[in-house]
Order: C-alpha cells, then sequence, then structure tokens
C-alpha cells in the first residue's frame, strides 16, 4: 500500500521544531509508514543535525513528486530564508517568526494542491510571530485563514482520550463569555461531524462543566443553568447522545476510561491540563473542518534548551502517526 505523504513545516529555526524534524525523520518507525516532505531552511537543518548527532542525506526539491523517500533521505523544500549569521538559537527573534509562517504558507499549499496528504506542524513561537508582524497568533489562526475556514476545530488527542475547544487563544475572561446556549448548540454539532469523521458511528460525548462542580444549578455561576444544560436538551432531543455539564474534575477522567467518546472543554487550559496529565508528549493537537488534516505537537519551541540537542522527538512521531492513522478518512487515494 503507498504511503500517505505528509508535509512538514520545520517551525521556528531558533527553537527545537529543526531538531526534532531531523530526528523523527531518522527514526525507522517514521519511514516505514510514511513518506515526508519538510519545508524549512537546509542551513538550519544542517546544524540541527551535526548538534543532534544524526545523519542524513538532504534531497533538495521542488515538488513532492521529486522526493526520494528511501530510509536515510530527508527530502527538503528549501526556502532558503534564515541567515545563520544573524540566527540567535534560544532567543525570540522577527526573522525566524516570519520564516515560520512562510513555512506553513507553502506547507499549506502543498495540502490544498493535493500534492501532499496531510499537514503535520512543528512548534512555532508567538512572540517571534507578533515581533515579525504575522498577523495571526497561533498554527490554527493561520491555517484557518490561508485555507480560508471560518471555524476550524481544534481537538487534542492522547491515547483513547479526545478533547474538543470552545475556545482557544482568547482571556479566560472572554472564554466564560463564549459560553452561550447558541455556541455551545453549535459546538456540540460541529464535534459530532468531526468525530464521525473520524469514523466514530455513533459518537458519546460530553460537556464539562465550567464552575466548580458544574454550577451547582446557579449557585456559583449561571453558564451551566443558562448556556450548557439548555443546549444539552436541545441536542438530545434531535438523538444526539451527549451529557452534561460534568463537573471538570471528573468528566475527563471518565472519558479516558471509555465512558465517552469525547469531551467538550469550555475553555484552553481546562483541556489542556487534562490531556497533558495523562501523556505530555503524546498529546497531539488535531485540526478538523478544513480542506485537509492537520496534526501538531502540542508543545512549545523550548528556547531554553534549543540547540543543545537534547529534545524528544516524541511528540512529533506521534503527531505523524495519527496523521497517517487518520489520512484514509480524509483521503480517497488511500
Amino acid at each position: 500500500m503507498t504511503k500517505p505523504i505528509l508535509a512538514i513545516p520545520m517551525g521556528d529555526a531558533a527553537g527545537i521544531g529543526p531538531e526534532i524534524t531531523v530526528k523523527a525523520m531518522a527514526d525507522d518507525r517514521v519511514s516505514n509508514m510514511a513518506r515526508l516532505v519538510i519545508v524549512g531552511d537546509k542551513k538550519v537543518l544542517k546544524e540541527a543535525l551535526a548538534f543532534s548527532d544524526v545523519t542524513l542525506l538532504i534531497n533538495c526539491i521542488n515538488d513532492p513528486q521529486d522526493g526520494n523517500f528511501s530510509p536515510g533521505v530527508l527530502n527538503l523544500i528549501d526556502l532558503d530564508n534564515i541567515y545563520l549569521n544573524k540566527l540567535k538559537m534560544g532567543a525570540v527573534q522577527a526573522m525566524t517568526g516570519k520564516a515560520a509562517y512562510e513555512y506553513i504558507e507553502v506547507a499549506t499549499r502543498l495540502c490544498l494542491d493535493k500534492k501532499t496528504d496531510v499537514l503535520t506542524t512543528t512548534a512555532i513561537n508567538k512572540e517571534s510571530l507578533k515581533a515579525a508582524k504575522v498577523p495571526y497568533i497561533g498554527h490554527t489562526e493561520m491555517v484557518g485563514a490561508l485555507t480560508q475556514t471560518k471555524n476550524p476545530l481544534t481537538m487534542f488527542q492522547v491515547h483513547n482520550l479526545r478533547v474538543f475547544f470552545l475556545s482557544r487563544h482568547v482571556s479566560l475572561q472572554q472564554a466564560c463569555k463564549l459560553v452561550t446556549r447558541e455556541n455551545i448548540e453549535a459546538f456540540i454539532d460541529q464535534s459530532v461531524a468531526a468525530l464521525k469523521t473520524l469514523g466514530v458511528k455513533n459518537p458519546r460525548i460530553a460537556v464539562a462543566g465550567l464552575n466548580p462542580h458544574s454550577g451547582e444549578h446557579g449557585l456559583f455561576g449561571r453558564e451551566e443553568v443558562e448556556g450548557v444544560m439548555p443546549a444539552v436538551v436541545e441536542a438530545r432531543n434531535r438523538g444526539i447522545n451527549v451529557d452534561g455539564p460534568i463537573g471538570a474534575d471528573s468528566v475527563f477522567y471518565l472519558a479516558l476510561n471509555g465512558k465517552y467518546d469525547a469531551v467538550l472543554s469550555l475553555y484552553h487550559d481546562q483541556g489542556h491540563i487534562a490531556t497533558k496529565m495523562v501523556d505530555f508528549e503524546k498529546t497531539i493537537s488535531i485540526t478538523l473542518g478544513m480542506p485537509f488534516l492537520r496534526t501538531s505537537v502540542d508543545h512549545g519551541t523550548a528556547l531554553d534548551i534549543a540547540g543543545k540537542g537534547i529534545a524528544s522527538p516524541v511528540s512529533l512521531i506521534e503527531a505523524i502517526r495519527l496523521g497517517v492513522e487518520y489520512a484514509p478518512l480524509f483521503n480517497q487515494r488511500w
């Protein structure tokens, strides 16, 4: 069977993205399950090979069809957009923020043009993006804009636990304001559709509570009473298998142990903490609702250890594995 082709932008050159990219490429498990095309800078990747003590042949190409997907070969679309004499490992820089965005642009175009099957992203730095005046806060916002997707949906997966997020990069105050009946109803529908796309035929989902003890029927806040409960009743009346609100201190444990196929988290950190406490390195971000599948590491650029050769590629390898696992559901060729 032909292996899917994954496009991987190498991430921020001053962080661990290039290092985990070359380490993942050198792992036999990766070459056995996928064909990878890296979008990045050859000079930076050569440096990463050196300080990571990894041996790979860099094969510069213009099109994935020209790739040599033999073990030990790193197929690279070289944008040549980093000046090594100006690169400061472990530092926030406009140059690396701008370059990281350009890698994502090219990799996204490869997926839109169906030259690659999945977009798998490494770490970018929000401060470097801001320094470069890139008008997006993160990958999801970037790729959503580049694909003209209005409401891309973020899902985390770690082992058999899946978590969707009502909101992402907003303040906690703003996140609470988004917990409305209208938003929850749309969120439930979007999450159910996404799960069916991933092969879950009759999804069992739970909506996490926002307040302590899910608000105790209004004693500790009205969001559950006015937002979550009416939305859940309406969805159940339409035949959707949804429970909630269920206290956030127990709902993720219940889902991890098989009671639910997914949990709907009401704000960023609620679901992030739950998934990363299960397995930090294997928590993978998946973006759904776009013309193609995106999987991603869910860690940062780790500027404190960048360039030291000690970064773990486990998360990137897991992101590649999930991209390969779900690729047949998004592309009829597989």
